[in-house]
C-alpha cells in the first residue's frame, strides 16, 4: 500500500464503491501474473506497465511523479495526493461480469503485444535493489520529519490549538417515507477530539443493542447516524452531543416517517407495498402467566412478565405495549428496561429503590382495544452499614433551579430502626465525576433545602442522607440532573440537562451602561428555622446587560440595613438566607447591579418571624383492619385532621403481642386505605399510621384491633333461606360489577391505595356480600363496604344537567354511609358507551346533580355508595333517561322518603321537596297508602287536605298487613307526578320497642324520658323537635344515666329590664321576656321619646330567646334619665323601666369611660412600671422603665428638654424593659426626661358599615400632624371615606368598599422633629377577607350589632389586668360557647403560644378554656388573648400580666411619665 494511503484512512479500500473494488480486483490480478512472468524472463528488474483499455496498447514510458509538496526554499511541508485513474473504468456502462470479461481479453492481448514487441521491451525502467532501499529510506524519513514538525507545533500553540467542540455543519432534520432510509450528518471540531453520543428523545442510541438499526459512522469530524427501514416509532427528536475537557454542545434534529397512503408524485420515491395485517380484523387479546404481587430489596434487580396471546396471530404484527407505575408511563432509562419477544412482555428494575415501590399496570393495546394487568411491588429497605442506622429518603426532587440556586426536595424514610431521625445531609455531584460534597454542616430536619453556591453552566445531581444516633443511612437515589443556569435559557435549550460537563452560555454583547432599575415582586416563599428564601422579579429597566443582585436585611422596626451577599453578587431572582435568629422578625429587599452601578433597593418585604410555618401533622384516626386474602388485610383509617401540604402516610403492622413492628409500605400513600400483604396465614395483628409532609412525620394513630389473616370469601353454598328480594338486588349489583365498572373510577382501584382492581372486589363487594346474607354478626366490629344504592330516578332536567335521586343501601357494612359517587355513560342507537364520573368528591346526600351533559341526548346512571370500609360496587344501571328540559307547570316529585317510629297501628312518614317546583312555588303535599301485594289502581290519598308540612304521622293501620307509600306536591297549577315508593315496611310494634315518657311537675317544668337497651360506646342521643335536630336551646337541659337519657324543658323565663358593661366600655340595657309570637313588637323609649336604630343605638330583638337589647357605645351627659322597653304581641302589652341618674348615671359613665380608656390603652404599649432612676456601682445614672403589650414595630423614643436623644439602647420585645445609662453625669446633664413608645402597626378591621384601618399612639395631641396615603398619593375625604381619632387611636373609615379601594395604605406621623410612617395592604386575600366579613357583618346586623347565637364566644371570665408576684402561680379559666365548638388559640404580644411545662393551655368538654403560667416570671409580662373561631365568626379577650419583684419595687424611685 502507498504510503500516503497509510496516512489517510478516507483512501482506504472501505471507501470505494463494490464496482470499483471489483475493477481494482481483476486489474491487480491480471498485473500481478504478467509481472511475475516478466520477472522470470528478464534480468530482475520490475516493471510496471499501465494499459490503455480504450485502444488496448501500452503506454509510452514516464517519469516517476514525486508526492512531496515544497515552498519558494525547497522546503518540505507536506505530500500531496494523486488522483486514482481508475475510477473512470467502471463508466462505461457495461456489468460486472462482462466488464470483467473485457479486462481479461485486453490483458492478454496486451501482454502478447509486449512479449513480441522488441521495441517496447528497450523502453521498460530498470532499478536496482540499491535504488529501491534508497527509496523506502527516504520514504521512512520524511515521515519521521512531518511527525516531529507536527508535535513541535502542537507544543508550541498548545493553548490556541485546545478548544470546545463547535459544529461547522449541523444535522438537518428530515421528513421520509415509511421503510426508507435516512442518514443524520454533522460536523465537529474541537481539541482535544470531541466525544460524540447520538440521542433519541435524551436516550443514547445503542447501535449493539438493535443490529442493524442503526449505524454510526465517525471519520474526519465528519459524524453520521444512519436509520435502517424507518417505522413510525422513528419519528422523534434526535440530538447528538459533543463533549471533550474544555466542554459540551449539542444539536438537535428531527425525523418524521410518513406512511404511504394512494398515489404520490413520481420523483418521490415509492414506499414497498406491504399487505395490510389491521384491516378488517377483530383482535382477542389474553394476558396469561401473570405477575403478581412482589417483594424486593433495595439494590436488587426485579423482573415483572406476562405472556400474552393475540387472536388471530399474524406474521410481523406487533401489539402497543406500555407500562405504568402509579398510573404514569415509563420510559426505558437506566433503572427500567422493557423487552417484548412477540409472545412475552418483560419489566426489568435493574437496581431497586425505594421509588420502584408501586402498583405496576402492564397495557396491551391494539386497534381493537386493550388489556391490562395490575400488581403491586414492595421494595424493603436495604440492610444498614451501621446497626440501628435509619433507611435512606426516597424521591430527590429539584425543584426552581436558576443560575446559581436550586432547592433539593425529598420524603422521610418509614423506617428509623427504633431511633427518631435527627436530620438530613444534602450531597452535590457534578455530572461527570464522581465526587461528592456535602452541602449543610448539620443535619436539618424539614424534607426541603436551598442549595446554593453552584456554577453557572455546570449540571448537578443530589443526593440525601438521614442520620440518627446510631448512624448514617445509606444514600438515597440521585435525583435526575439538573443545570444550573437561568429558566430562560433552559427552556430555550431543552428541559435535558447536559451528561457532563459545562455548557457553554452565550450572552449578548454589552452595550453602553445603564444602571438597573429597582426589582419588583420581592416575596418571601419559604420560612423555616434555618433558612429564609426570597424571589423576586428583574427589573424592566436593565438595558441589554445581564444584572446580578445583593440582598440587604434589617431588623424589623429598624432602618438598619444590613447586606448579607457583600462578596459576590448572586445571579439568581432566588436567594436562601441563613444564620438567622429563630423567633426575630426580619424585613428583606433586593438591589439590583451591573458594570454601570448598583440600582435604587425594591420595596422592602412585611416583617416576616424566623420560624417553622408548616407544622407537622396531626396523628390520624380510628384505624380499622379488613380481611382481604390469605397473605393480606384491607386497612382503613380517618385522615389526620391537622395536614397542611401532607405528603401522604406510613402504615405499619406488627403481630398481636409482640409489639415489634414493621413496616407495610415504604413509599408513602395519600389516601385513607391499603392493603398489606406478604403477612402469614392464621396470625392476628394489629396496624397503626401515621402521616409525613415536609415538616416531619407525625405521632403514630392508635393502634387497630386485632385480626386474624385469612381469606374474606368462605366456601360452601349459600343457604336458599336467606335469600330475598334485596339479596337479590345484591346479586345482580355483584353480577354488574364485572362488566359495568369504569377501569378508571376509583372504587374499582381504589384512589387511596393503588392496589388491583379485582383484590378490591373480592376484599369489598363479594364480603359485603357474603356478611350481609349470612347475617354476620361480625360486621358491626369489621366494616365492610356498603351494598349497592338502588331507585335512581331524575327529579329535574334541563338542558344539559339532571338531578338525580336513590335509595339507600339495605346493607350499610356495618359502618355510616360516607357519601355517594355518581357514574353516567351515553346511550346511542341502543348501545351504551363508557362510564364517566360524574363527581370526584363524594356527596353526602341522597341526591346529585350531573352536570356538562347534552341536550337531547340519552344517558343511563349507576350509583356506589361508601363508608370508612371503602366504596362499594355499584347499582344497576338505571333506565335510559333523556336529557331534555322539563316545561310542565305542576312540581316534580318528592325524594328521599323515609320510614321511622313504626308500630302495630301508626308509623311516621318523613320526606324531601321536589328540585322542580314548576311555574309556582309548592304549597302542600299529598300521602298516598296501598298494601305492598295490591295492584296499582289501589292507591289511596291519607290526607283530603294538602299539608304545608314534609312529614306525616300515618295511623288507622292494620297490624300485621305490609304497606308502601309515595308522596306528590302540588302547586298553584296542580298536583305534580308522585315519587317513587317507599321499600315495603310491615305494621307491627318490634319486641322490646322502648316509647318517649313525658311528665310535667308542679312548676311547669317537662321532662322527656328515654330508657335504650342496646347502648354501645359509639352511641348518642338526638332531640329533635318537630323532626329537626335541637342545635341550641337554653331551656334544655340533657342528662345520661346508664341507658337511660332525660330531656328536661324548664319555663319561660322573665326579666326586668338591667344594664351592664361590655369591652371598650359599650353599654347593654337588656332583659328576656316570655317567648313572643312572630308578629311581637318592642318600642324603645327614652326619657318618653320613641328612639329608633342609629348611629348611637343598635337594638336586637331574638324572638327564638325573647332576649332583647339595645347597645350604645359611651355615655354622654345627655344620656342620663329613664330607659323603657315598651312590649306588644297582640292585644297584650308590657314594659319594663330602668331609671339612670344621679350618683347611678355618674358612677356608670365614669366605669364606661374608664374601661374604653383602659381597652385602647391596653391596645397599644403601656407602662407597667413608670421612668425610674438608680446609681450602678461605676457611678453610671440609669433611668429605666418597663412596658407592657410592645408588638413586633414598636417603637421608643427618649427625649431631654424635649429634643430627642440617640440612644445606642435596642428595645428587647421579650423584657419589654427601656434603659438609658448616662456616664460620667455632669450638671449639663441636668432636665427633664422622658420616653415615648409609639406601636406602629397599621391594622385592619372590618365592621357593618365597611372596613377601618387603625394604629394606636401613645400620646396624641394637636401638633402631631396625620397624613393618609393611597397608592401613595394623599386622600381626599368624603362622606364614604372619613378619618378620626378616639383616644390614642388613628383610623380610616371606608364605607361600603369596592375594587378601587384596594391598594397599598399608609399613615405618616409628624410632630415638628421626627416623623413615622406605616403601611398596610389592602388587597389579595387581605382585601377578600375584609370584604366577606363586612357582608357577613352586614346581613347578620341589618339593624345592630348582635351576633349570632351560634357565633364563637369568650363568656366570660378572664380579668382586665392581672398583677401577680414573680414566682408564683398564674390560673386563669373563661367559659367559651359556639356551635360548632370552636377552635381556641392562646396568643402573647400577637404571637401564638404553644402548650409546654411553662405555659398549660387546655380546652376541656368544649366549654371551658384554662391558662396556667407554671412559676411567674418578669419575662412574663405582657398582653395576652384569647381567641375562638368557628364557622360563625371570631372573638377574643384581653387580659395584661404584670410581673412584680417586692424587693424592687421598695428600693426605685418612680416618677410619673411625661
Amino acid at each position: 500500500m502507498p504510503f500516503y494511503q497509510k496516512h489517510h484512512r478516507h483512501y482506504d479500500r472501505a471507501y470505494r464503491s463494490r464496482e470499483t473494488a471489483s475493477a481494482i480486483s481483476q486489474y491487480q490480478q491480471s498485473s500481478s501474473s504478467y509481472s511475475a512472468h516478466r520477472s522470470s524472463s528478464t534480468k530482475g528488474a520490475i516493471t510496471s506497465a499501465f494499459v490503455d483499455e480504450s485502444g488496448l496498447s501500452p503506454q509510452p514510458k514516464r517519469t516517476k511523479p514525486s508526492y512531496l509538496a515544497v515552498d519558494k526554499e525547497n522546503q518540505i511541508i507536506g505530500y500531496v495526493v494523486p488522483i486514482f485513474r481508475g475510477s473512470q473504468e467502471f463508466a462505461t456502462g457495461l456489468s460486472d461480469t462482462e466488464e470483467a470479461r473485457a479486462k481479461e481479453t485486453a490483458g492478454y492481448l496486451a501482454r502478447r503485444d509486449l512479449f513480441t514487441s522488441g521495441v517496447e521491451m528497450d523502453r521498460v525502467e530498470h532499478k536496482s535493489r540499491r535504488t529501491i532501499m534508497r527509496e523506502s529510506a527516504d520514504r521512512i524519513s520524511l515521515t519521521k520529519r512531518i511527525h516531529e514538525n507536527e508535535e513541535y507545533h502542537k507544543q508550541l500553540n498548545k493553548d490556541s490549538l485546545m478548544h470546545p467542540p463547535e459544529f461547522v455543519i449541523k444535522p438537518r432534520s428530515h421528513t421520509v417515507w415509511e421503510k426508507q432510509c435516512v442518514r443524520l450528518h454533522c460536523t465537529i471540531t474541537g481539541w482535544p477530539e470531541p466525544r460524540v453520543v447520538w440521542y433519541k428523545n435524551n436516550i443514547s442510541i445503542d447501535p449493539m443493542a438493535q443490529p442493524g438499526k442503526y449505524k454510526i459512522v465517525d471519520s474526519y469530524n465528519v459524524h453520521s447516524l444512519e436509520i435502517n427501514r424507518c417505522d413510525f416509532d422513528d419519528t422523534a427528536q434526535y440530538r447528538v452531543s459533543a463533549m471533550n475537557s474544555n466542554g459540551e454542545l449539542s444539536a438537535y434534529a428531527s425525523v418524521v416517517v410518513k406512511r404511504f397512503k394512494g398515489e404520490v408524485d413520481e420523483s418521490l420515491p415509492s414506499p414497498r407495498p406491504l399487505p395490510c395485517l389491521e384491516y378488517g380484523v377483530t383482535f382477542e387479546t389474553h394476558i396469561v402467566e401473570k405477575f403478581d404481587v412482589s417483594f424486593g430489596r433495595e439494590g436488587e434487580t426485579l423482573s415483572l412478565g406476562c405472556s400474552v396471546i393475540i387472536y388471530p396471530s399474524l406474521r410481523r404484527y406487533k401489539p402497543e405495549i406500555e407500562w405504568y407505575r402509579d398510573d404514569k408511563l415509563l420510559v426505558p432509562s437506566k433503572w427500567v428496561q422493557m423487552h417484548w419477544s412477540g409472545d412475552r412482555a418483560t419489566l426489568t428494575l435493574t437496581h431497586l429503590n425505594k421509588e420502584d415501590e408501586g402498583l405496576y399496570t402492564l397495557r396491551v393495546i391494539t386497534k381493537s382495544g386493550y388489556e391490562t394487568h395490575s400488581a403491586y411491588v414492595f421494595v424493603r429497605d436495604a440492610d444498614a452499614e451501621v446497626a440501628g442506622a435509619p433507611g435512606a429518603p426516597l424521591d430527590v426532587f429539584c425543584q426552581e433551579a436558576n443560575k446559581d440556586y436550586v432547592i433539593v426536595t425529598w420524603k422521610q424514610p418509614a423506617v428509623d430502626r427504633g431511633s427518631s431521625i435527627l436530620g438530613y445531609f444534602v450531597d452535590r455531584c457534578e455530572v461527570g465525576t464522581t465526587h461528592w460534597i456535602q452541602c449543610n454542616d448539620t443535619p436539618i430536619k424539614f424534607a426541603r433545602f436551598p442549595v446554593t453556591g453552584l456554577i453557572e453552566g455546570r449540571s448537578y445531581v443530589f443526593r440525601v442522607r438521614a442520620v440518627n444516633k446510631c448512624g448514617m443511612s445509606h444514600p438515597s437515589r440521585v435525583s435526575e440532573p439538573v443545570a444550573a443556569m437561568d429558566p430562560a435559557d433552559r427552556a430555550r435549550k431543552g428541559a435535558s440537562a447536559p451528561w457532563t460537563g459545562q455548557i457553554i452560555v452565550t450572552e449578548e454583547e454589552p452595550v453602553e451602561g445603564v444602571v438597573p432599575g429597582k426589582p419588583c415582586e420581592l416575596m418571601v416563599t419559604e420560612a423555616t428555622k434555618n433558612y429564609v428564601v426570597l424571589s423576586w422579579q428583574p427589573p424592566s429597566e436593565k438595558g441589554h446587560e445581564g444584572v446580578m443582585y445583593y440582598v440587604e436585611k434589617c431588623v424589623s422596626g429598624t432602618d438598619s440595613w444590613q447586606r448579607v451577599n457583600t462578596d459576590i453578587p448572586v445571579k439568581s431572582p432566588r436567594f436562601a438566607l441563613f444564620d438567622l435568629s429563630e423567633g426575630k422578625s426580619y424585613c428583606f429587599r433586593v438591589r439590583c447591579c451591573n458594570s454601570a452601578g448598583v440600582g435604587e433597593p425594591s420595596e422592602p418585604t412585611e416583617a416576616t418571624v424566623v420560624g417553622d410555618k408548616l407544622d407537622i401533622p396531626s396523628a390520624p384516626g380510628r384505624v380499622v383492619p379488613t380481611r382481604n386474602t390469605d397473605t393480606s388485610v384491607v386497612v382503613s383509617w380517618e385522615a389526620s385532621r391537622q395536614a397542611k401540604e401532607l405528603v401522604g402516610y406510613y402504615i405499619e403492622s406488627s403481630l398481636a403481642g409482640t409489639n415489634t413492628w414493621e413496616a407495610c409500605n415504604n413509599k408513602p400513600v395519600k389516601g385513607t386505605r391499603f392493603i398489606c400483604h406478604g403477612l402469614t396465614t392464621g396470625e392476628k395483628y394489629v396496624f397503626r399510621v401515621r402521616a409525613v409532609n415536609a415538616a416531619g412525620i407525625s405521632d403514630f394513630s392508635q393502634e387497630s384491633e386485632a385480626i386474624e389473616v385469612k381469606a374474606a370469601i368462605a366456601t360452601g353454598l349459600v343457604s336458599e333461606q336467606v335469600a330475598s328480594t334485596s339479596t337479590e338486588r345484591l346479586m345482580e349489583g355483584a353480577m354488574e360489577l364485572a362488566t359495568e365498572v369504569p377501569a378508571n373510577h376509583k372504587s374499582s382501584v381504589d384512589s387511596s391505595s393503588p392496589e388491583q382492581g379485582n383484590e378490591q372486589v373480592r376484599g369489598d363487594g363479594v364480603l359485603l356480600l357474603i356478611s350481609y346474607m349470612n347475617g354476620n354478626p361480625q360486621s358491626s366490629d369489621i366494616p365492610a363496604s356498603p351494598a349497592p344504592p338502588f331507585g335512581i330516578t331524575v327529579l329535574e332536567c334541563v338542558r344539559d344537567s339532571m338531578v338525580l335521586a336513590w335509595k339507600q343501601p339495605t346493607f350499610m357494612g356495618g359502618a355510616d354511609i360516607t357519601g355517594y359517587f355518581v357514574d353516567y355513560r351515553e346511550v346511542i342507537g341502543g348501545v351504551p358507551g363508557k362510564w364517566h364520573e360524574a363527581n370526584i368528591k363524594a356527596v353526602s346526600e341522597r341526591a346529585y346533580r350531573v352536570s356538562e351533559l347534552k341536550e337531547n341526548m340519552l344517558y343511563q346512571f349507576q350509583v356506589r355508595a361508601a363508608n370508612m370500609a371503602g366504596v362499594g360496587i355499584p347499582s344497576r344501571p338505571s333506565e335510559i333517561f333523556k336529557c331534555e328540559e322539563w316545561t310542565i307547570a305542576v312540581p316534580g316529585p318528592p325524594h328521599d322518603l323515609q320510614l321511622q317510629e313504626v308500630r302495630k297501628d301508626s308509623l311516621l312518614l318523613l320526606w324531601k321537596p321536589p328540585v322542580y317546583q314548576g311555574r309556582d312555588k309548592v304549597n302542600g303535599y299529598y300521602v298516598d297508602i296501598k298494601e305492598a301485594e295490591a295492584p296499582f289502581e289501589c292507591w289511596r290519598g291519607v290526607n283530603e287536605k294538602a299539608t304545608s308540612k314534609t312529614y306525616m304521622k300515618v295511623c288507622d293501620l292494620k297490624e300485621g298487613v305490609t304497606y308502601i307509600f309515595r308522596v306528590r306536591a302540588q302547586n298553584k297549577a296542580g298536583v305534580g307526578k308522585a315519587s317513587e315508593p317507599t321499600e315495603p315496611v310491615l305494621a307491627e310494634t318490634k319486641p322490646g320497642t322502648a316509647e318517649l315518657v313525658v311528665n310535667v311537675d308542679d312548676d311547669g317544668v317537662i321532662s322527656l324520658n328515654f330508657e335504650c337497651a342496646n347502648l354501645t360506646a359509639d352511641s348518642k342521643f338526638v332531640w329533635s323537635k318537630n323532626y329537626e335536630e335541637i342545635t341550641d336551646d337554653k331551656r334544655l337541659t340533657m342528662e345520661t344515666k346508664g341507658n337511660k337519657h332525660l330531656l328536661i324543658i324548664h319555663a319561660e323565663r322573665k326579666s326586668e329590664l338591667a344594664v351592664e358593661l361590655l369591652e371598650k366600655g359599650r353599654v347593654r340595657f337588656w332583659l328576656q321576656a316570655e317567648k313572643m309570637s312572630a308578629n311581637g313588637k318592642v318600642e324603645y323609649v327614652f326619657n318618653d321619646n320613641i328612639i329608633s336604630q342609629g348611629d348611637k343605638y343598635k337594638m336586637n330583638f331574638d324572638r327564638n330567646t325573647g332576649i332583647i337589647e339595645m347597645f350604645m357605645e359611651s355615655l354622654g351627659k345627655e344620656d342620663e334619665g329613664t330607659f323603657t322597653f315598651q312590649l306588644q304581641d297582640g292585644k297584650a302589652t308590657n314594659q319594663s323601666s330602668l331609671v339612670l341618674i344621679g350618683d347611678v348615671f355618674k358612677q356608670l359613665q365614669k366605669q364606661s369611660e374608664f374601661q374604653r380608656k383602659e381597652w385602647h390603652r391596653k391596645q397599644g404599649p403601656h407602662f407597667v412600671e413608670y421612668l425610674s432612676y438608680e446609681v450602678t456601682p461605676e457611678c453610671i445614672v440609669r433611668l429605666k422603665c418597663k412596658v407592657g403589650n410592645m408588638k413586633k414595630e414598636s417603637v421608643a423614643l427618649w427625649y431631654k428638654d424635649g429634643r430627642e436623644i440617640k440612644a445606642n439602647e435596642k428595645l428587647d420585645f421579650s423584657e419589654g424593659v427601656l434603659t438609658l445609662e448616662i456616664a460620667q453625669i455632669s450638671k449639663k446633664d441636668a432636665g427633664v426626661y422622658e420616653v415615648v413608645e409609639m406601636c406602629s402597626s397599621l391594622s385592619i378591621q372590618s365592621t357593618e358599615e365597611g372596613v377601618r384601618l387603625y394604629t394606636f399612639v401613645n400620646y396624641y395631641n394637636d401638633e402631631l400632624l396625620i397624613t393618609w396615603h393611597h397608592k401613595d398619593a394623599a386622600i381626599a375625604f368624603t362622606d364614604r371615606i372619613k378619618s378620626g381619632v378616639v383616644g390614642e387611636q388613628l383610623w380610616l373609615q371606608i364605607s361600603e368598599p369596592t375594587e378601587k379601594d384596594k391598594g397599598k395604605y399608609a399613615i405618616e406621623f409628624f410632630d415638628g422633629k421626627g416623623g413615622l410612617k406605616r403601611t398596610v395592604e389592602l388587597s389579595g386575600q387581605a382585601y377578600d377577607d375584609a370584604y366577606a366579613e363586612f357582608q357577613r357583618l352586614k346581613q347578620t346586623f341589618p339593624t345592630c350589632s348582635f351576633a349570632s347565637p351560634d357565633r364563637a364566644r369568650v363568656a366570660g371570665g378572664l380579668p382586665d389586668v392581672v398583677t401577680i408576684q414573680e414566682g408564683k402561680a398564674l390560673n386563669l379559666t373563661c367559659n367559651i360557647s359556639g356551635d360548632p365548638v370552636p377552635e381556641v388559640t392562646w396568643l402573647k404580644n400577637d404571637r401564638e403560644l404553644v402548650s409546654d411545662d411553662h405555659f398549660i393551655l387546655k380546652f376541656a368538654s368544649g366549654k371551658f378554656a384554662s391558662f396556667t403560667i407554671t412559676m411567674v416570671n418578669t419575662n412574663d409580662s405582657g398582653k395576652y388573648s384569647i381567641l375562638v373561631k368557628n364557622k360563625y365568626g371570631t372573638e377574643s379577650g384581653d387580659f395584661t400580666v404584670s410581673v412584680f419583684i417586692p424587693d424592687e419595687e421598695a428600693t426605685s424611685k418612680e416618677c410619673p411619665p411625661k
